[in-house]
């Protein structure tokens, strides 16, 4: 089937077969991309262990998220140029070659390079996968299908932890990469079916120059954050000179966006107040987000003892927070056409729930972890659906897939940001509060520590280690409140758009 590009929104009350195939074929892509994300967080202590490098984990988490950033904005605009169907099935195929790479690694260069290849695929392919939602929905039907798609996402946040740490166990970390292969395989069959072909009626001219300078701008900005006061001084003349090219790639993008006859991402969107709104909340809550799926299955390994595969058990309360809140603000959104109240009170909510997170200590109780991540998860769910639908809604047609992308990208710097910086200031925190705690021949260093070392080393100590550790994460969620409350903020300055249509055009399945 070959179509060209639909430049105008589908009618209401849309609800052909056609539709829920291609449906089908997103809910399916964005679990295989997702899964990429968080499959390797309860192994990330497994796989330091083995290959060495404590002070490098953080980038096993930080590559995929930069690379994700870098790619989702080039593949939006693809979309936008080429259709979604061919960028989706690259973004699969370049995904593979990544995990390909990752799953063979004997070192933490090549793991971390593996993920950084995953991550340009993975990137493109979430955001891709949200943009048909707007392709072939009317917008008073997208916001209940964001907020399936935020529950297919946490799904695949709860389901990756716990088969990667039933791997770990059961094989070894090598096969948390392999396990990509067969959803990969189905989401390209079904995409081939649900997916029309596009043809261009004219040649374009792709931005080669905004695409560089946009990326060299999300590298520095995350090589500044994870380098600055840890590998080098902030005053240091390598760092003032990365940030210096940094500032200089900004100016040449504005420049180059400005003359560009198809702009990789079009300045003008920065004057529309939903994009800017939801695009600054999606950022502070990346950081939130990504600080905590990184983190806690380490204090509970750690601190709490349990087993990777239990580690991964606890981030469920999360997701099923998040999926209880994505898709019932979506449900809410489609039914009544409003939306704006509900990012507001979700990251007052989710403030509060990293605040809580601030007092786990080795006494904490499970039951204890348990809540806080379900307030979390409530937290999180709005802000993914309803601002993804939101920015749909308030943007020209033939910009939907570099905007659909910039929801993506500004929460994936923020997480790629924040995991950085919050990496880096928990392994300061960390060796500060260590020093001279740990025997000599205990491998100390923070290239070998592991819940394993702590539990060889005498009761004494092992109490000590523990106790700091916990105290060492705290910052990290001190942090991540803050944040969520400035977003609560900023959330007040949405202005709400009307959705066309009525409560009657709500259902599509």
């Amino acid at each position: 089937m070959t179509t060209t590009i639909r430049q105008n929104p589908p009618e209401a009350g849309t609800n052909s077969s056609q539709t829920r195939i291609a449906l089908a074929a997103v809910a399916v892509t964005l679990l295989f991309a997702s899964l990429g994300q968080t499959i390797v967080t309860t192994a990330m202590p497994i796989m330091v262990a083995d290959l060495g490098g404590m002070d490098h984990m953080t980038w096993v988490i930080t590559a995929y998220l930069l690379a994700s950033t870098i790619g989702a904005p080039v593949a939006g605009k693809l979309g936008d140029l080429f259709g979604r169907k061919l960028v989706v099935q690259i973004g699969i195929f370049v995904f593979l070659a990544g995990a390909t790479l990752a799953g063979l690694a004997q070192s933490m260069g090549v793991l971390i390079a593996g993920r950084a290849i995953q991550g340009l695929g993975g990137g493109g392919l979430i955001v891709v996968s949200m943009a048909v939602v707007a392709d072939v929905l009317p917008p008073r039907q997208r916001g209940q299908a964001q907020g399936l798609m935020g529950a297919v996402f946490g799904v695949s946040t709860v389901i990756g932890p716990l088969i990667g740490g039933f791997l770990v166990e059961a094989l070894s970390w090598h096969w948390i990469f392999f396990a990509n292969f067969p959803i990969g395989l189905l989401a390209l069959v079904v995409l081939h079916v649900a997916l029309p072909n596009v043809k261009r009626e004219k040649a374009v001219k792709l931005d080669v120059a905004g695409a560089f300078l946009l990326a060299t701008i999300l590298s520095v900005a995350v090589l500044v954050s994870n380098l600055g006061g840890s590998v080098l001084p902030w005053n240091s003349a390598e760092l003032l000179g990365l940030a210096a090219l940094g500032l200089a790639a900004l100016a040449g993008f504005i420049a180059v966006e400005r003359r560009a006859s198809e702009p990789v991402l079009p300045l003008s969107l920065f004057a529309n107040n939903t994009f800017l709104v939801v695009n600054t909340v999606g950022f502070m809550v990346g950081v939130a987000m990504f600080g905590t799926i990184t983190f806690m299955p380490l204090y509970l390994q750690v601190v709490q003892g349990v087993s990777p595969a239990v580690s991964g058990l606890f981030l469920t309360p999360m997701m099923v927070g998040l999926i209880t809140s994505s898709a019932g603000a979506g449900r809410i959104m489609s039914r009544t056409g409003r939306y704006k109240w509900m990012p507001v009170l979700s990251t007052a909510l989710l403030s509060l729930a990293m605040l809580s997170l601030t007092t786990l200590s080795a006494g904490s109780s499970l039951w204890q972890v348990a809540l806080s991540m379900v307030l979390v998860g409530l937290g999180l769910g709005p802000v993914f659906s309803i601002g993804v639908a939101a920015i749909q809604n308030d943007i020209p047609m033939h910009m939907l897939g570099v905007g659909t992308a910039s929801a993506n990208m500004f929460r994936l710097i923020g997480g790629s940001i924040g995991t950085a910086a919050f990496g880096a200031l928990f392994n300061a925190n960390l060796s500060r509060q260590l020093a001279g705690k740990l025997p000599a021949d205990s491998g100390s260093g923070m290239g070998s520590f592991s819940a394993e070392m702590v539990a060889h080393l005498p009761l004494q100590a092992q109490h000590e280690v523990i106790s700091d550790f916990s105290m060492a994460l705290h910052p990290v969620f001190w942090i991540a409140s803050g944040l969520a409350a400035v977003a609560c903020m900023v959330s007040l300055r949405l202005r709400e758009a009307p959705l066309p249509g009525s409560s009657r055009d709500q259902g599509f399945g």
